[in-house]
């Protein structure tokens, strides 16, 4: 996906309003260093924007401490609008034999160029804020759980996060996912 040079600076200042809103995440950044990353590679700007544009509402919410790669999650209140209805994978999907949903979280996120939250991110992002107080929020799964059918989601609810299953061919209209996207 190209964006247009119009589209980009859109998507910028958007990211630098949310970057200066939590500049106490990480105060040893400047905006000037975000915005050169971003603006080399494409490709993440890209998968910002479709996070964007899917309801996500993507922030920069820290750097990985290994890597050095900075952190943008969906910060919605709610699970992104439009990545909600949909089943776990492509496996669930194709299990499904009726009212399939139009795609997977898996697929979706694959599409977009993100990665679908873990637990911990999750749980992480709820420290922050108070995430999917009327959604839930399909998380990366362990193999182990995936393999007896089963996929993991989570929401929060009497001001504490909580992690569930279902079977991963379930979808509910508000049920979606969030993500990230390393730059």
């Amino acid at each position: 996906m190209n964006l247009s040079t119009q589209d980009q600076q859109i998507l910028m200042d958007l990211i630098k309003t949310r970057f200066e809103k939590n500049q106490s995440l990480y105060p040893k950044l400047d905006w000037k260093q975000v915005q050169e990353r971003l603006a080399s590679q494409p490709e993440k700007l890209a998968s910002l924007y479709q996070m964007e544009e899917t309801g996500g509402e993507p922030a920069l919410m820290g750097v990985d401490s290994e890597t050095g790669e900075f952190l943008f999650f969906d910060c919605s209140a709610e699970s992104p609008s439009g990545r909600r209805s949909v089943c776990y994978d492509r496996e669930a999907w194709e299990a499904r034999k009726k009212f399939k949903p139009e795609t997977s979280a898996m697929e979706l996120a694959e599409k977009m160029g993100i990665e679908v939250l873990n637990e911990e991110q999750y749980r992480f992002l709820q420290t922050l804020g108070k995430y999917d107080l009327k959604t839930s929020s399909w998380i990366s799964t362990p193999a182990k759980i995936r393999k007896l059918g089963g996929a993991l989601f989570c929401d929060r609810r009497y001001d504490q996060v909580f992690t569930y299953h279902n079977g991963a061919d379930s979808y509910y209209a508000a049920r979606g996912f969030r993500g990230v996207v390393r730059v």
